[in-house]
C-alpha cells in the first residue's frame, strides 16, 4: 500500500517532488512483480511441465497396425507429436540418441454407428483412433511407461468420412491424443 501523506506535506511539495515520490513507489511495485515472476519460472511454466532435466527428444515412426488402414495416418500422427513437444518445450528434436524417446504404433482406427433412428438407421457415427505409446526417459527411468491413448470424433451418419470432415476428425483426435501423451510424459498429469 502507498504510504499516506498528510495535507501539510503535500502542500509544501511541488508537483515535481510529488511525481518523483509516486514514481519511486510505482518502481518498487513493478520491481517486486518482476522479481517474483522470474523466480517462479524455474518451478513452473505455462505448459505445466515444471523443470525438465532432458535436453533432447526423439519421436520414432508410429506405424499404422490397425485392421483398417488409412493412408498417411502414421506420418500425420508422428509429425503431430513432434510438433506438439517442440512447441511446448525447449527440447531439441533428434533422430536418434534422444534423452526422451517416444515410440509405438497406431493400434486401432475404426468407425462405429453410435445412435439409431426409429427406423433402425444409424444417426451418428464415431471414428475412434487408439495409439500405443512407449515412453522412455533415459535420465529418470521411473518416468518410463507403456500406455494406450485413444479419442473419438462423432459425425452425422448421412455424411461420408472424407475430405474436410475426415481431416477435421483426425486433427481433433490427434490434438487430444498428443496432448494426453505430453501430459502423461512431461506434465505428469
Amino acid at each position: 500500500m502507498e504510504p499516506k501523506l498528510n495535507n501539510e506535506l503535500i502542500q509544501k511539495m511541488n508537483i515535481f517532488d510529488l511525481f518523483k515520490y509516486k514514481m519511486k513507489y510505482l518502481f518498487h511495485i513493478v520491481a517486486l512483480v518482476f522479481l517474483l515472476s522470474f523466480s517462479s519460472c524455474s518451478v513452473y511454466n505455462f505448459t505445466g511441465t515444471g523443470k525438465i532435466d532432458a535436453k533432447t527428444f526423439q519421436v520414432n515412426y508410429f506405424p499404422n497396425n490397425s485392421e483398417l488402414i488409412e493412408p498417411g495416418l502414421d506420418r500425420t500422427f508422428t509429425l503431430a507429436l513432434q510438433d506438439l513437444i517442440q512447441n511446448q518445450t525447449n527440447l531439441n528434436l533428434v533422430k536418434s540418441g534422444g534423452d526422451l524417446i517416444y515410440e509405438g504404433e497406431i493400434a486401432d482406427y475404426r468407425i462405429t454407428p453410435m445412435m439409431a433412428t426409429a427406423d433402425i438407421q444409424a444417426a451418428q457415427n464415431r471414428l475412434t483412433i487408439s495409439v500405443n505409446v512407449r515412453f522412455t526417459n533415459k535420465k529418470t527411468e521411473a518416468d518410463n511407461f507403456e500406455k494406450r491413448f485413444d479419442f473419438f470424433y462423432d459425425y452425422p451418419a448421412n455424411k461420408q468420412l472424407s475430405g474436410a470432415t475426415k481431416d477435421a476428425a483426425i486433427k481433433e483426435i490427434f490434438d487430444r491424443i498428443t496432448q494426453d501423451i505430453f501430459n502423461a510424459s512431461l506434465a505428469k498429469w
